[in-house]
């Protein structure tokens, strides 16, 4: 690690509230592409900088909440490919770590009067300890996290997805061979069994009613789910945009501080310097 990424991470460890002032002086200190990379620093919001004070004041319960994510997803990869995995015990054990998390986040972040929402906490923890790559640097988050949904298994292939083109291609053959019209997981006939007529084959009214029925209550459910998931995708705009909006007015608040103290600083001095006549 380089003197200067210590010192950048040294910003990130200082309470929320010192963070700009400290930035904005490393930065004088530094010349060049350095005072340009530490002036680009962004202020973390209050959620991040709590799970940052974890990362870097309680590494013990950050590094159990990693490592129950890593397990946990491991489990859920394994129960998609057909391998024995106890993913009910991997959970319980990744919700206790998360809630270990926010309680010693929510801890620290008292200590400095920062009040971070416990939901947002949990929320950022999951998504940390669950993905498989991150854009931004552990005890540097600046942003409030979002758990992926199953996007985060993509590229895993469930084993029954994978068996269906064999067990189809077996399944015609021996529709050839014996010449019955079935579908191919049919149970085998033997020898003395009778073969089924055209009635037997045809749905009944009951099957057909049971299949409407069966049917519309998918689309129903489907419908249902479209809509609950909007409702949360259009919560999570709002809240965003909410976020985007409480981060612009707080740097336009800390500017104008930086500029207020500057005042009263140049002020003190100019009341403390001696008038020299011309």
């Amino acid at each position: 690690m380089s003197a200067l990424d210590a010192k950048i991470d040294d910003l990130y460890r200082l309470p929320l509230s010192e963070f700009t002032g400290a930035r904005n002086a490393l930065a004088k200190s530094l010349s060049g592409a350095e005072a340009k990379r530490v002036k680009a620093l962004p202020k973390p919001t209050v959620v991040p900088w709590a799970v940052n004070q974890v990362y870097w004041r309680a590494r013990a319960t950050y590094d159990r909440l990693m490592k129950s994510g890593e397990k946990l997803r491991a489990a859920q990869i394994a129960a998609l490919e057909g391998r024995n995995a106890d993913v009910r015990a991997a959970g319980d054990a990744h919700r206790r770590a998360i809630s270990e998390a926010v309680a010693e986040a929510e801890r620290l972040s008292a200590a400095s009067g920062a009040k971070p929402g416990a939901d947002a906490l949990a929320r950022t923890f999951e998504a940390l300890s669950l993905a498989t790559t991150t854009s931004e640097i552990p005890g540097r988050l600046t942003e409030t996290l979002q758990p992926a949904g199953f996007e985060a298994l993509l590229g895993v292939t469930p084993s029954e997805v994978r068996s269906t083109k064999s067990e189809v291609r077996k399944g015609r053959l021996e529709v050839v061979k014996s010449g019955e019209r079935r579908t191919p997981n049919a149970e085998r006939r033997t020898t003395g069994d009778a073969p089924r007529t055209k009635d037997e084959e045809t749905p009944t009214a009951a099957e057909k009613a049971a299949a409407r029925a069966a049917a519309k209550e998918a689309a129903r459910a489907a419908a249902e789910k479209a809509k609950h998931d909007a409702a949360v995708k259009a919560a999570e705009q709002h809240l965003e945009r909410v976020q985007a909006a409480e981060q612009k007015a707080r740097e336009t608040w800390e500017r104008a501080h930086d500029d207020l103290l500057a005042a009263r600083q140049a002020l003190t001095e100019l009341r403390r310097s001696r008038f020299k006549p011309g």
